[in-house]
């Protein structure tokens, strides 16, 4: 495992633990009402930039999840291309499957606004968060050699140790 991918994961996983944050902090200021019926634009001159503290805090949010989405498939695409356990690829293509269902649901906090909606839209970034976290905690795994595949369990149970002689 190189260090580099190692870092990526890492980054990434901390990526979208910082935007979970943060969507927290906009759903908990209505941040997202802002934009209401003008979605995907907000309020602020041609919809486009923040004409106060809450439609800023959903431009940024936006940014970050942006960002958040492009690492998360780049972490994909280099665990799928690099020579890395299926775990890790697997967790990394949750996370990128749950990426446009959760835009969808963020979309969705907004136009539809209410208790169900940010009950789903926060259940999808924990799904990716989950996913990155166990990808990034199985990256720091050393890798299974040939010699620690063949040794005897502690519990006894092996059946190819040869018997003892007492």
């Amino acid at each position: 495992m190189t260090s580099r991918f190692r870092q990526l994961l890492t980054a990434t996983t901390a990526l979208t633990f910082g935007l979970i944050l943060l969507g927290v902090y906009t759903g908990a200021i209505g941040a997202g009402l802002t934009c209401g019926a003008r979605w995907p634009l907000c309020d602020g001159w041609m919809g486009l930039f923040p004409a106060n503290w809450a439609s800023f805090v959903e431009w940024f949010h936006r940014l970050v999840a942006m960002v958040t989405g492009f690492a998360i498939l780049g972490s994909t695409v280099a665990a799928w291309r690099g020579d890395y356990s299926s775990r890790i690829r697997y967790a990394t293509a949750v996370a990128t499957v749950v990426l446009p269902v959760q835009i969808l649901l963020g979309a969705n906090t907004i136009v539809n606004f209410g208790a169900l909606a940010q009950v789903l839209h926060h259940a999808a970034a924990l799904a990716i968060l989950t996913a990155m976290v166990a990808a990034t905690a199985w990256s720091f795994d050393p890798p299974a050699t040939a010699a620690s595949a063949n040794t005897p369990t502690e519990s006894g149970s092996d059946t190819d140790a040869t018997p003892s002689s007492d």
